[in-house]
């Protein structure tokens, strides 16, 4: 055989013989991670949705399970698009430190030097917030919310619709998670840089950062690679509710890829928006007005998995859910996509960094 030809298979024995334990852990981590999200996507023409996992920002394992669009029977691929719902949150308290990196406003600044009539605004400082400790009530919880669903309507308007609702407690009295703390973080970035929030995202991340298949989401643009959302309703997949993203905004209105949330975790990583003092305000154990520590930072979740510490934020939004995990001691990145929200790869994402915790050794 001609030693071109034989090459390949040269390599691949050297490394068998020099790298055999490496080799038989990836190959393990693929079948636990294979047999466990195949619980979560049973259904091969349903609705499916993209895993990755990736140690030292590059990706490990990635896979897409079931179908991006059901009525064409296109499946879903690893580079479509998903809305991301609520960890949108981590792009909205970025650009929060990022606007204080630059002197701009202060976390500890009042709402009402953004919102001079917000009820209680002096006593509600940015940083309640962004740690859901606010005490205003969650707009997404309340009863008429469907009368504004569907609407085209201004950050002032959806504003005004929860502004005067009953509080739920005193700021900083308890952790309470809430979207119309940050619906109102997006409205202060759009005050304090002159700019739709939407906008400062585009220039100010996702153009800087190369996210170039990260959107503000919508229905009506043509999106290259996008997966259609479904609901299930008595076994039968339909079409997603129609959303305004005027109302999801900055809690939840981005749209992204498994690629595109991996460079985001790496320019983190690499602070390439943030220093490490303003990077590390997002993963503090903040406490209450009582002392007691409560587990969200700025933007995620600060929880242990394995005994281990990670950051962690999910979303739903009609049709979609996802989640992602980083545990920084290691470096492991992973994170969840589904284009229905009859599947939530919530405990999956968990599951899956636990098995990469053990695999990626």
């Amino acid at each position: 055989m001609p030693f071109k030809q034989c090459y390949p298979l040269l390599l691949l024995l050297l490394l068998t013989v020099c790298c055999p334990t490496r080799i038989i852990s990836a190959q393990r981590l693929e079948t636990r991670v294979d047999s466990l999200i195949s619980t979560l996507f049973k259904d091969p023409n349903g609705p499916g949705g993209v895993f990755m996992i990736a140690r030292k920002g590059k990706p490990v394992y990635q896979k897409a399970w079931g179908k991006a669009n059901l009525e064409l029977d296109v499946p879903v691929k690893i580079d479509n698009v998903f809305q991301i719902g609520s960890m949108t949150k981590q792009f909205t308290a970025v650009a929060i430190l990022m606007l204080e990196q630059q002197g701009k406003l202060s976390v500890n600044d009042p709402l009402s030097k953004y919102l001079p009539d917000y009820p209680s605004g002096d006593k509600i400082t940015l940083h309640h917030l962004l740690t859901h400790t606010s005490g205003i009530q969650d707009f997404t919880r309340m009863k008429n919310l469907f009368t504004i669903g569907q609407k085209e309507m201004t950050p002032e308007m959806v504003i005004d619709f929860f502004k005067n609702e009953p509080v739920d407690g005193a700021p900083g009295e308890k952790y309470s998670y809430n979207n119309s703390g940050y619906f109102l973080l997006g409205y202060v970035i759009a005050k304090v840089s002159g700019e739709d929030y939407e906008d400062f995202i585009q220039k100010n991340i996702l153009d800087k950062i190369g996210m170039h298949n990260t959107y503000y989401a919508t229905d009506r643009q043509i999106i290259k690679n996008r997966a259609y959302g479904y609901h299930k309703r008595d076994s039968v997949y339909v079409n997603k509710t129609r959303i305004s993203y005027d109302i999801a905004y900055s809690a939840g209105a981005l749209m992204s890829t498994a690629t595109d949330l991996l460079k985001w975790q790496n320019a983190l990583n690499q602070h390439l928006l943030l220093n490490t003092t303003a990077m590390q305000k997002a993963f503090t154990h903040y406490t209450l007005n009582n002392g007691e520590a409560h587990t969200y930072g700025y933007g995620w979740q600060l929880k242990d998995i394995k005994g281990v510490p990670a950051r962690v934020h999910g979303g739903h939004i009609f049709g979609y859910k996802s989640m992602a995990v980083y545990i920084p001691g290691e470096d492991i990145y992973v994170v969840g996509l589904s284009n229905c929200d009859c599947n939530s790869p919530t405990k999956v994402t968990e599951d899956v960094a636990a098995i990469a915790l053990e695999e990626l050794k």
